[in-house]
This record gives structure tokens, C-alpha cells and sequence, in this order.
């Protein structure tokens, strides 16, 4: 849970390739003047800084954590309203639909469940077990500035919750912002989104950046005629206010606040607000309130000493069918840390705190006469320690070491170790080993406990989730002429216990929770390539292998993992025609994954191999205006039987032995990809610098 919190005071004392339109795998080349003429390079290159992987501001050729980079520019390939949808771009994540009637879902990283993700906003632990379910798709891609990626736990630095990787958020600085920027979308499936922002000045030395975005679809479509909504409506609204203050010697200022309301529905089409929780109408309506705040402060002392902080309020008030799951949480957050350097040591030392309070009307948060509402309160406190030892030009090697305490799960250890070899420019591998831990909360986190007919069973008190981790990342920038083919590849382990699982096939009404008696296993290997032609056009590819499975103590047969594709992958083609006109061709591809089948299902258990492809062609005018347009999911996939016995949604007939002899039940966790079509959008854009 721990990271600097962004502010572009100190962003923009770095360079950044902000005209670049690639992620962590347009690996920009630092070269000194030798080697630039020794390979006749005539191609600038430039070095990023990133954060995410070591807490503080370090060029990413000299970071030994592997850390990928995915620029705004590179998202507006395919224009997207929210970061859940546009992450899927990115080689090896997934954002996953876990309910074809609501649209839940979660962001997988290397075939590792959402909750494993850790996703952070300027640094801050904003999204976190509530939050996630509905929290993603509420944060616009007009508050990013770019998007940092660590692949693999990365709990000695952030803390439960980071078992499967880091996505951090940076929104944009108030100081270099545009003074004003509007961008409307629409779409034939009336998908409507509009973003609108501005920034003043107070003076020489303070920023304020407003930014408003509205999100509406309304319209009911049934294209496959299940009496079921394709798409779940959403009636959005989020506005972030963000201040950034220039300070003396560049210190870091600054803070920021967001609101978010919306109103989601799925279900018949013939639902209505009337028919709210009752079982005559099946529909999962869902209100979602939610506030965060969050900061960052140097002290102005002459040792660097930084203070952060967060805090945020989501209140969900919701039915699924006639069953109702009103939920609060809070989570507060402090972290302060000293960053020193001693000869080639960058050494961090820092203290942080948390506190979560969450209630519902589950029995997860019952007392243990089991009759007593006992809301969560956990507060965590945690020290950690870094040191980035650079050995010498070609070496260096990261130590850090966590320590938490909690009352319920007492000390828990978290030691990491990296390291980092480059001989040149040109061929750099990254060795990273570490531990990682998760706290778990069921209800928050598991859509499939709250919707259907499914009984929850807690089988036993569930233990706090381990893993162990190993990670090897290599890449090689190879001259052609005076360009370079960018590959990065990355081979992962990882090895989990106490792994807590739900059993959805023992008995097919309920689900059962336990720790696995057994462990876990989540490894693969990836690669990305990129290449510029010396024409206009430019080829990103991405490719992952994914090996996710379980073993029981008393038996040998792997279990596959849910939703957990073998291949994947993805593809980004840009060419540019004179007069700043763009054709964008992106995409993914997923192959056969496992899904949740009821005994004796006529739907098969592995999904068919599909690719969900786009293709969009923008003009860009000197006035500052855009205009663009394109088609999404141009193949036109759609998943057959999202639903089970869509027709009877409260399972009123399910012992009906001539109509019903399997005794099949209303199931909404089998859907694996977007139930939307082939559709057209259309967009324009204006900014004023």
C-alpha cells in the first residue's frame, strides 16, 4: 500500500516521453554520445522516471524493479470511458466480467483474481476491497496522465492486497495541464461520455485543476432475446479537483478530492425502480456513493522527508434480485518516510498506518453468537526499509524488508530482493524475488456470493493468503538502421498457501469457503515487441502464457484456474497520413478458459478462442480540435448462454422434474466477455494550451 503520491511538481522535473505513444515496451534508449554514434543512432532517445517499483523517483533504465509505462496517448488508440475497459490493452491483464447482468468486475494480472491487484491513485491505496466491484469503472480516462505497471507481489512496499501486482494511477498535474480540454463521445449503442476540464492559477505557486465527467447509457438492448439487458445501464457522474503547489527547492505539494455517484441497473427488460428488491421482476439495481481525499507534503527540513496521505468513504446500497447488500467502508491511510543517500546507497526507512472500517448486512460482519452486527474495524501499522545499492554502472541490487501488525493476524513478514544487470544499453535482465500476503473479505470481493441462489458456507476461520514469488525480466533493444526493435520478455512463479477458494462444485446451491488444503501455482511467460517503421507505421505486439492452478494434499489433478486463458494477447497497429490524420487498429485475443458449470450444464466449461478487435481513425486540426471515429469489436463476438434458465430468475420451478430434471438454477457468473456487438463511436475533442 505504499507509494509516493504523484505530483507533478516533481514530475515535471524529470523528462518524460509524453509524445510517445507507447507503454513500458517503447523501451526509450539512454545512450551516451559514444554509443549513439558507435550505432549511428539518429533517433533521440529519453529515459523515463518511474516511481511505482521503488517508492521514489528513479530513471527506469537504473530502476532494478521492472516497472511498464502506458502513456494517455497510448490508451486513446481505443477510446474508452473509464480505466477498467481501456486496461485491457495492456499484454497479461484482463479486466474480467464477473456478472453478465450487472457488469462486475475486476483486473487480473497474470492470471491472478482482481483482488490480488492492488490499484493505486497518485500512490494512494484509493481502490480497495469494496471499491473494487463497481470502483473501477468509475474512474475516467481523462484524470490520467499515464499509468504505472509492477507485475508480481509487491507487498514489502504496499501491503496486503498487492499479492499479484501494482497498477498506479497518475492523475494530471495542475501546473503543466491544459487550461481548458473537452472530449464528448457517443455511440449507436447510446453510450454517452463527456469530459470536461479547466485549470486556474493562484498566484505563481499553486495550480488547481477541475475536471467533470459524465457517463450515460439508458438504453435497454436484448439483442440475444433472453429478456436480459446486453450491457448493464450506468448513469455516472465523477468530479476531481486536484492543487499542486510549486515550493521551494522543488519540494513536493499537493492535494486532491473526487466524487463519485452512480446509479447501475441489469436485469428484464421490463424491471423498474417499482420492482426494486422485490422477486416479482428480476433486476440488480445498484446505488454507489463514494468520496476520496488524498496528499502528499515535504517537510521543509534539509533531509527529505515526505508525508502522505488518503482517505475514502463508499457507501453501496443495492439489490441483486429480491437479495439486498447495503455495505460501508472506510479506509484511512498515513504513511511518512525518510529518503537518504549514502555514497551508492538510496536508502528509504518510513512508518505507515491503516484503518478500514467496513459493515454490511452479510454474515460476514455478524458476531460470533452469530446474531450481532460487529462492523470490521482493523487497524495496521507497518515499518519498512529500502536500500538501492548501485554496485557499479552494470549492477545493482535492491534489499527491503516490511513489517506489519494487525490484532487479528499478528506480525506479518514481507522481504524482497531485486537485482539488476545491464552490460549496455542494450540488454538489461532484472531478477526480482519476494512474499506477499492478503487479508481477505469475501463479501466484498466475491460477486458470485451475492447474486443467484448459491448459499454462502464459511467452512473453518480463514487464514491470512501467502505466496512466494519470483520474477525474470529481460530486454533487448535491438538496432535497425536508426530505429530499434524493442522486445521485453518476462518469465514469472509464483507459489501460494492458504490459498482461500471458493468451491463451487461440491454442491451446486452453495458456495464453500476455506483455505485450500493444497497449495497454488500462477506462472507463465510473456513478450512484447514494438517496432517504428521508417514509414508512418508502428507495430506494438504482446503476447502471455499462463500455467494458474491448484493441488489438493490428497490428490494430484491440477484444478484450472476460473477465467484464467492459457494464451493471450494483445495487438496495436498505428499508421500516419499526412495532415495529422491517424488509423488505429487494436485488439486482444484470449484462448480457451475454464468457467463455472453446474453439474450436467449443457454450456461447455471452456470458453471458444476469440479476439475482441477495433479500429478507429482520427483527425487532428492546429485549432486544437479532434475529431475521431471507429468501430469496436469489429468481428462482432458475443458469448452464447451468459445465463442460466434466464427465464425464472428466482428459481421458482427448479424442482420441475419434466421441465427442469437437472434441477439447473439461474447462474449469472458464466459470462467471460462483454455481451456487446459489433458497434460505431464517434468523438471530438478540443484542448486549449
Amino acid at each position: 500500500m505504499k507509494q509516493i503520491l504523484f505530483s507533478v511538481v516533481l514530475l515535471s522535473s524529470y523528462c518524460f516521453s509524453q509524445e510517445s505513444d507507447s507503454l513500458d515496451i517503447n523501451h526509450n534508449l539512454k545512450t551516451d554520445s559514444a554509443a549513439a554514434s558507435k550505432k549511428e543512432m539518429k533517433t533521440k532517445m529519453i529515459d523515463d522516471v518511474v516511481i511505482t517499483g521503488t517508492i521514489k523517483p528513479v530513471s527506469r533504465s537504473k530502476s532494478p524493479v521492472a516497472v511498464e509505462i502506458y502513456s494517455q496517448k497510448f490508451f486513446q488508440k481505443n477510446p474508452t470511458p473509464n480505466i477498467f475497459e481501456a486496461i485491457s490493452m495492456v499484454n497479461g491483464v484482463k479486466p474480467q466480467l464477473n456478472c453478465s447482468v450487472c457488469n462486475t468486475g475486476d483486473i487480473h494480472i497474470n492470471g491472478l483474481e482482481g483482488p490480488y491487484t492492488m490499484i493505486l491513485i497518485d500512490g494512494m491505496p484509493i481502490v480497495s476491497s469494496l471499491s473494487t466491484v463497481y470502483g473501477l469503472s468509475g474512474i475516467p480516462n481523462s484524470l490520467v496522465d499515464r499509468i504505472e505497471m509492477v507485475k508480481g507481489p509487491a507487498s514489502s512496499l504496499y501491503g496486503s492486497e498487492a499479492m499479484g501486482g501494482v497498477i498506479n494511477i497518475i492523475t494530471k498535474n495542475a501546473l503543466t495541464a491544459p487550461k481548458l480540454s473537452a472530449d464528448l463521445m457517443t455511440g449507436t449503442w447510446s453510450e454517452n461520455n463527456f469530459d470536461l476540464s479547466t485549470k486556474f492559477n493562484l498566484g505563481k505557486d499553486a495550480a488547481s485543476l477541475l475536471s467533470l465527467n459524465y457517463f450515460n447509457f439508458t438504453k435497454r438492448i436484448d439483442q440475444n432475446k433472453d429478456n436480459f439487458t446486453d450491457a448493464a445501464l450506468q448513469n455516472r457522474i465523477s468530479v476531481f479537483n486536484k492543487w499542486n503547489f510549486q515550493r521551494k527547492d522543488n519540494r513536493l505539494g499537493s492535494f486532491a478530492l473526487r466524487y463519485l455517484y452512480e446509479d447501475r441497473f441489469g436485469g428484464e427488460m421490463q424491471w423498474n425502480r417499482y420492482y426494486r428488491g422485490s422477486d416479482t421482476v428480476y433486476g440488480e439495481s445498484i446505488y454507489t456513493n463514494r468520496v476520496e481525499a488524498f496528499g502528499v507534503y515535504q517537510w521543509p527540513l534539509k533531509e527529505q522527508i515526505i508525508s502522505q496521505f488518503s482517505y475514502n468513504y463508499h457507501n453501496q446500497d443495492s439489490f441483486y434480485g429480491s437479495n439486498p447488500f447495503d455495505a460501508l467502508q472506510k479506509v484511512a491511510f498515513t504513511q511518512t518516510y525518510w529518503d537518504k543517500t549514502f555514497g551508492n546507497h538510496d536508502l528509504i526507512l518510513g512508518l505507515s498506518f491503516k484503518k478500514t472500517f467496513y459493515d454490511d448486512n452479510t454474515p460476514g460482519t455478524l458476531s460470533a453468537d452469530g446474531f450481532t452486527n460487529e462492523p470490521m474495524k482493523s487497524p495496521i501499522w507497518g515499518a519498512f526499509i529500502q536500500d538501492q545499492w548501485e554496485i557499479n554502472s552494470k549492477n545493482t541490487l535492491l534489499l527491503g524488508y516490511r513489517f506489519d501488525y494487525d490484532k487479528i493476524h499478528h506480525s506479518i513478514h514481507s522481504p524482497r530482493f531485486a537485482w539488476k544487470f545491464s552490460p549496455n544499453p542494450y540488454h538489461t535482465l532484472r531478477f526480482n524475488f519476494g512474499t506477499g500476503f492478503r487479508v481477505v473479505n469475501l463479501f466484498t470481493e466475491d460477486h458470485a456470493a451475492l447474486t443467484g441462489s448459491r448459499e454462502v458456507v464459511i467452512k473453518s476461520d480463514l487464514k491470512p493468503e501467502k505466496s512466494i514469488n519470483g520474477n525474470l525480466n529481460y530486454i533487448w533493444k535491438i538496432p535497425v538502421g536508426d530505429r530499434l526493435i524493442n522486445l521485453d520478455a518476462s518469465a514469472f512463479y509464483t507459489y501460494f498457501s492458504n490459498k482461500i477458494v471458493g468451491d463451487f462444485d461440491t454442491e451446486p446451491d452453495k458456495i464453500i469457503y476455506d483455505n485450500l488444503h493444497g497449495y497454488g501455482i500462477s506462472r507463465g511467460a510473456s513478450v512484447n515487441v514494438d517496432f517504428s517503421f521508417s514509414f508512418p507505421l508502428s507495430v506494438n505486439l504482446g503476447v502471455t502464457y499462463l500455467d494458474v492452478y491448484q493441488k489438493l494434499d490428497d490428490g494430484n489433478e491440477k484444478i484450472q484456474q476460473l477465467h484464467a486463458p492459457k494464451w493471450s494477447g494483445t495487438y496495436a497497429l498505428t499508421y500516419k497520413f499526412p495532415n495529422a490524420l491517424t488509423l488505429d487498429f487494436t485488439g486482444q485475443f484470449y484462448g480457451p478458459m475454464r468457467l463455472p458449470v453446474l453439474p450436467n450444464d449443457y454450456r461447455p466449461e471452456y470458453s471458444p478462442f476469440y479476439s475482441l478487435a477495433n479500429i478507429q481513425i482520427s483527425k487532428s486540426f492546429r485549432s486544437g480540435f479532434e475529431v475521431y471515429c471507429g468501430v469496436k469489436n469489429l468481428f462482432n463476438f458475443v458469448p452464447k448462454d451468459p445465463l442460466m434458465r434466464p427465464f425464472d430468475p428466482f428459481d421458482q420451478h427448479v424442482d420441475d422434474p419434466v421441465n427442469n430434471p437437472n434441477h439447473y438454477t439461474f447462474d449469472t457468473t458464466y459470462g467471460y466477455a462483454p455481451m456487446q456487438g459489433i458497434r460505431g463511436f464517434l468523438g471530438v475533442k478540443y484542448t486549449l494550451k
